[in-house]
């Protein structure tokens, strides 16, 4: 028994935005089937009247946000498909695919309501054709982490998707609640490597998850041991530019990057790797890795600046809090800027020739924890 049409897309469209109630869903949907269910998420439902899938995940983008009121908009892009179906679970392995909380076309955006409350909200897209994906809010929320986000959920160059769950950026971690603790473990998190300076951790040791391990793996070395005080803003941007170079050169940090990379590939459960801000040698560890598993570099620097934005409120009051002028200097040194990330891909251009190159060479990254690597972290 299909679902009406009707009760999937009800109220109303804002935007060109379905909104869907997934309690009144449910309640319409009773014990029924929903369309695109009848085989396991992640099947082929393909018929001979559709075309060939070119990968077996047909979506070439795909995303999911949480509102703070507790909406999920869920947004999609594929051709060829006769329509894709979503379904919703509270754990990332146990997605109900009995009952959708929406359909939409090939390149759609719904929004759902009505899901109740979860550490984290699962997301299966179900297409007519080819393999389905599972998605959920890159963020995971945290007041006192709000640069914890997972690493995942990228689009690969050849048509792969970067599994979500398993890797998870952040910055500080040293306020984090036991609230926070108790979510973080129940998501898995089993690793933590800790990528700050001796001087970093001393004034904020990490909290970790119970039973989680704590690695530390101090990119800087003895390099964040140095004075760092520009005195005007190009100064402070150009210092910015050259200590992305060092997280290129510094052998403390290819150590550590080294460590970063095969522990993704190899450790169980979940891995975070994080430094103070969730920007700079995090930002670097999630070029390394996007770049690894073949992300766009566009992707990857769309990635990278996203930092901007989830530190937002704090890059906003410490400048506040300041004189003006020492305020200009201090911007460059807050936030993060295309050119950052470059010099670094740039040195790596000049040392190395590729990047490929860069992770056998530079990180010792052998052609095992290369497959390793793309194994766990790549989906289709």
């Amino acid at each position: 028994m299909n679902i009406p049409e009707q009760h999937l897309h009800t109220a109303r469209r804002v935007g060109g935005a379905a909104v869907v109630s997934a309690l009144a869903l449910g309640a319409l949907a009773g014990g029924a089937t929903a369309a695109g269910a009848a085989q396991p998420a992640g099947t082929h439902t393909a018929r001979h009247t559709d075309r060939a899938p070119q990968h077996p995940i047909p979506f070439t983008a795909a995303k999911v946000t949480r509102d703070s009121d507790g909406r999920y908009t869920i947004s999609w892009a594929a051709t060829g498909l006769r329509g894709v179906t979503v379904y919703a679970g509270s754990t990332q392995g146990h997605i109900d695919t009995r009952h959708a909380v929406a359909r939409g076309t090939s390149t759609d955006s719904v929004t759902v309501t009505g899901l109740g409350a979860a550490d984290r909200m699962w997301f299966r897209l179900v297409p007519s054709r080819g393999e389905g994906l599972t998605l959920a809010d890159r963020s995971l929320h945290l007041a006192s982490a709000p640069n914890f986000r997972d690493a995942g959920g990228y689009r690969t160059a050849d048509g792969s998707w970067v599994r979500m769950g398993v890797a998870y950026r952040s910055g500080d971690l040293s306020k984090l609640t036991a609230k926070d603790l108790a979510e973080l473990r129940r998501l898995g998190i089993a690793t933590v490597y800790d990528l700050r300076t001796d001087d970093e951790v001393a004034a904020g040791p990490d909290q970790v998850p119970a039973g989680a391990k704590d690695i530390r793996e101090n990119v800087l070395g003895t390099a964040g041991t140095g004075a760092f005080n520009p005195t005007t803003p190009d100064a402070a941007f150009d210092m910015m530019v050259s200590s992305e170079v060092g997280m290129v050169d510094l052998p403390s940090a290819t150590s550590s990057f080294h460590a970063v990379l095969t522990g993704v590939a190899d450790r169980p459960g979940a891995v975070v790797y994080h430094c103070t801000a969730g920007k700079d040698r995090t930002g670097w560890a999630s070029g390394a890795l996007l770049t690894a598993l073949g992300v766009p570099r566009r992707t990857v620097m769309s990635d990278y600046l996203a930092s901007n934005d989830y530190n937002a409120a704090s890059n906003a009051a410490t400048p506040a809090a300041l004189p003006p002028a020492q305020a200009a200097v201090y911007k460059p040194l807050l936030g993060v800027d295309p050119a950052y990330l470059n010099s670094g891909f740039d040195e790596v251009d000049e040392r190395y020739g590729t990047f490929g190159a860069y992770l056998q060479r530079g990180l010792g990254l052998d052609s095992r924890t290369l497959k390793q690597l793309k194994d766990r972290m790549l989906v289709g």
